[in-house]
C-alpha cells in the first residue's frame, strides 16, 4: 500500500506544485504563498497546505522568514521530489526567449538577464502540420504540393509520413515517397498545400535509416594544443578523449552538417572545427548496407 509520501499517493497537480516549491528553493532560495497562488491559481489556504505537505515530504528543507515574508531554503536543504538539472533551467530561458511559453507558465521567478542568439524562424503552417500529424497517427498517405531544391517548380507527390524530425533549424516529415520509392525527409515549410488522402500499408519498421541507431564517436581536433583539447573534452563531457552520441541513422546527415563534420578535417582551421569524427568508415559502411542516399 502506498504511503502518503509516495508519488502515487498524490495527484499530478499536487506533485507539480511540490516540484515548483522545490525548484524555487533550489534555484532562488525562497518561495512564497503568492508564488504558488499566481502560478497555479489556487487559494491562500491551499498554498499554505501545499507548503506544509511539502515539508512533510522534505523535513528541514525550508523555514519561514518573517522579514522576507517567504519560505527560504535552510542550510540542510536537499532536493527530495526533483532532480535539479542545469539543462532544464537553461531550457526555461530558451523557451521564454523564443516566446514558446509565457512567463506565468515557467517555474522561474527571478529571470536573470540573458541573451539568446536570434534565429531565423522558418515558416510553420498549422494547416500543413495538422494533416501530416493526422496521417502519422492514422497511418495514411497524403498528396502534397512540394517545392524541392532538386526541381525548379513545385510538383505533386504522394507521401506516407511516419515521424517528425527536427534538424536543429527546421522540422521535417519523415515519409515514404511514392514518387521516388524510398524513405526521405520533407521540409514542412516547403509543403505548399495538402490535398487528398488515402490508406497506406507502408510500415515504419522497414525504414532502416530510422530503425538503425548509430553512435557518432567524437574527439578533439588533433591540431589543438593539449590545453585546448582538455577544454573541448570538458565542454563536451568526453571521457578518455572521446564521447559517443547515439542517434538514428537518418539524423547523422544533419548532425554532420550542424558540427561541420561533413567537410574534410583540413578544410577548416582547428579553431573553427574543434571536434572530429573517429568512426567515419563505420558510418559510411552502415549507410551503404542500408542503400542510403544523400538528402533530397
Amino acid at each position: 500500500m502506498s504511503t502518503p509520501s509516495t508519488p502515487t499517493a498524490r495527484s499530478w497537480s499536487q506533485r507539480q506544485r511540490y516540484a515548483f516549491i522545490e525548484n524555487r528553493l533550489y534555484w532562488e532560495g525562497e518561495v512564497t504563498r503568492n508564488d504558488l497562488m499566481s502560478r497555479f491559481g489556487i487559494s491562500a489556504p491551499q498554498a499554505s497546505d501545499d507548503v506544509a505537505k511539502y515539508l512533510e515530504l522534505a523535513p528541514g528543507n525550508l523555514e519561514h522568514d518573517r522579514v522576507k515574508k517567504a519560505f527560504v531554503a535552510t542550510p540542510r536543504f536537499k532536493p527530495k521530489v526533483t532532480v535539479p538539472d542545469a539543462r532544464h533551467y537553461l531550457t526555461q530561458l530558451l523557451l521564454l526567449a523564443d516566446d514558446a511559453i509565457d512567463s506565468d507558465e515557467s517555474w522561474l521567478g527571478h529571470v536573470p538577464m540573458h541573451a539568446v542568439m536570434p534565429r531565423v524562424r522558418r515558416r510553420l503552417d498549422t494547416e500543413t502540420l495538422r494533416p501530416v500529424v493526422s496521417a502519422i497517427r492514422q497511418r495514411r498517405a497524403i498528396e502534397i504540393r512540394y517545392q524541392s531544391m532538386s526541381t525548379p517548380e513545385p510538383i505533386l507527390r504522394w507521401i506516407a509520413p511516419h515521424a517528425l524530425v527536427y534538424d536543429g533549424a527546421r522540422w521535417h516529415a519523415r515519409s515514404w515517397c511514392f514518387n521516388r520509392s524510398r524513405f526521405t525527409d520533407f521540409v514542412l515549410a516547403r509543403i505548399l498545400s495538402v490535398g487528398d488522402h488515402r490508406s497506406s500499408s507502408i510500415d515504419a519498421a522497414i525504414d532502416r535509416e530510422w530503425q538503425e541507431i548509430f553512435t557518432m564517436r567524437l574527439s578533439p581536433h588533433p591540431d589543438l594544443s593539449d590545453s585546448q583539447r582538455q577544454a573541448i573534452e570538458m565542454d563536451y563531457g568526453m571521457v578518455d578523449g572521446s564521447i559517443g552520441i547515439p542517434m538514428r541513422l537518418c539524423m547523422t546527415w544533419y548532425f554532420e552538417r550542424h558540427y561541420g563534420l561533413d567537410f574534410p578535417a583540413d578544410l577548416l582551421p582547428a579553431s573553427r572545427r574543434q571536434i572530429v569524427m573517429q568512426n567515419r568508415d563505420e558510418l559510411e559502411s552502415l549507410r551503404a548496407s542500408c542503400g542510403v542516399k544523400d538528402l533530397v
